[in-house]
């Protein structure tokens, strides 16, 4: 285990966020908020102890896949921490597993809270929770590679251990450059999505934080009632940007390098909308008799498919009320989530995709058990490590959310709140049904089963392993129990 890099490495992050709280840092003197100071504090020492622990670039700088799930395990679990400190501080959220669930939920792009009345905290608060995240939207390390040079081509090993989907590789021959085109179209939806709202007449706090949750597919909101206040208009914008997030990241990459016929190749993409387009129709004919217009109907259907598929969470509506049908539609766009190599959580569509055809093939030998055919994805031969994977990652996906609904089911709320609190964190969404409703929040629930909501989120958002891998004996043993045994015999 290469320690140096990863001290390396976290130092960096710690710097990094230190940097960032620059704008809850600037929104609180904009707005003349004494809550500001926290943020200050926080910022300055987070930023000046990142920089001492990385003043110093390791010799050995190559570090293999284990070091990268065990640094980007790291990473999030130091992000939410620190995150979480300012709103102790402020006296906002006073306790730290609050907090720290707050924070979790936001860098995660979870967007499930524990506040009942959003609207009391301070803008620098507000904004602090919805940059959140942005940062955690297309991952705090793929930043650290866009924006910090690091030599080595084992960098590959970061993105893969925090990027989501079934595998992950390079737009451009270095990884460098891949993390900073995946950035820049990043940044240019997002500048998009703030001038369209501002010219849907959306306030300018309202506007920031709203797409920075959108970008994210995150979901926290600046008012009570998350998205049902805004106009008929601002929710079609909101709704149609955070499909937008949703989709594969390499599609806006070919169309901007023109390649029309890999764009429209992209099976992932094309299965992505159409899921959408026949959750809108069969939920919509489910529910319009409860709207006033059919206008009405259809952008209440669109918006939390939208919002629910890309793992946003946003809400204009109590969806809790809807008929069970409808209900149980957006119950499963929960797990199947949004494409790979984009910023939404779930299971990812190309998963779907591949683990359907592997049925089929199945299915098919027993018929013609003599026959030989390919799985194929976007027109290209699938590897048998891909299908294996994503087996693999399968069932731990299925263990890890029954251990999980068992441990929450300890404190005794009924099945539904129970279900979907962990379906709606595990899958990164927010508000699940119930208790834990688009209505309601995870206040009440006990900090034990915040505890394991946390892990949930996290585990989540990093595709599981990453976080499953800094628990293995093995590494346990290289990271802690080495590092004794050389002071012992020092």
């Amino acid at each position: 285990m290469n320690q140096s890099i990863i001290k390396y490495i976290l130092g960096k992050v710690l710097a990094i966020v230190g940097l960032l709280m620059a704008v809850p840092i600037v929104t609180g003197i904009i707005y003349h908020e004494q809550e500001t100071l926290a943020y200050v504090a926080v910022g300055v020492v987070s930023f000046l102890l990142g920089h001492f622990v990385s003043r110093k670039k390791p010799k050995n700088t190559v570090f293999y896949l284990k070091e990268g799930c065990v640094v980007t395990a790291l990473s999030w679990i130091l992000i939410s921490i620190v995150g979480a400190i300012p709103f102790m501080l402020t006296g906002e959220i006073p306790n730290f597993i609050d907090a720290m669930f707050e924070t979790s939920s936001g860098f995660t792009t979870t967007g499930a809270s524990i506040l009942r009345d959003v609207e009391a905290l301070s803008h620098a608060s507000l904004i602090w929770r919805s940059f959140t995240h942005w940062i955690g939207g297309m991952g705090v390390l793929v930043f650290l590679l866009a924006v910090i040079p690091m030599s080595g081509g084992s960098n590959i090993n970061l993105m893969r251990a925090e990027s989501p989907g079934p595998s992950v590789g390079k737009l451009v021959p270095k990884i460098k450059g891949s993390a900073s085109i995946l950035y820049k179209i990043y940044l240019g939806i997002t500048i998009a999505q703030f001038i369209i709202l501002l010219l849907a007449k959306m306030p300018v706090f309202d506007a920031i934080c709203i797409t920075f949750g959108s970008a994210g597919t995150g979901g926290f909101g600046v008012r009570n009632d998350s998205c049902g206040s805004y106009t008929a208009l601002q929710q079609w914008i909101i709704a149609i940007f955070c499909v937008m997030f949703g989709v594969n990241f390499n599609f806006y990459y070919f169309i901007l390098a023109k390649d029309i016929k890999k764009s429209l190749k992209m099976e992932e993409v094309r299965t992505y909308f159409c899921i959408i387009a026949a959750s809108v129709i069969l939920i919509f004919f489910n529910i319009r008799d409860s709207f006033s217009t059919v206008e009405s109907a259809l952008r209440a259907s669109f918006f939390q498919v939208g919002s629910i598929i890309t793992t946003t969470g946003y809400s204009t509506v109590d969806f809790n009320l809807w008929p069970t049908f409808s209900k149980a539609i957006l119950v499963l766009l929960m797990f199947v989530g949004a494409c790979a190599g984009s910023t939404g959580g779930g299971f990812k569509v190309s998963r779907i995709i591949i683990a359907f055809k592997a049925f089929l093939k199945e299915a098919n030998s027993y018929i013609h058990p003599k026959s030989v055919k390919k799985i194929k994805m976007d027109g290209e031969c699938v590897e048998h490590d891909v299908i294996r994977s994503i087996n693999v990652y399968t069932i731990t996906y299925l263990t890890i959310f029954v251990i999980s609904v068992l441990l929450v089911a300890i404190e005794g709320k009924d099945l539904v709140t129970t279900f979907t609190a962990v379906a709606a964190t595990y899958n990164n969404i927010g508000p699940g049904l119930a208790q834990v409703g688009p209505a309601a929040n995870y206040f009440g629930m006990s900090y034990f089963s915040k505890i394991v909501l946390i892990f949930d989120m996290i585990a989540g958002r990093l595709e599981l392993f990453p976080m499953l891998i800094l628990f293995h004996p093995e590494v346990l043993k290289e990271t802690f129990l080495k590092k004794r045994c050389s002071q012992k015999n020092a």
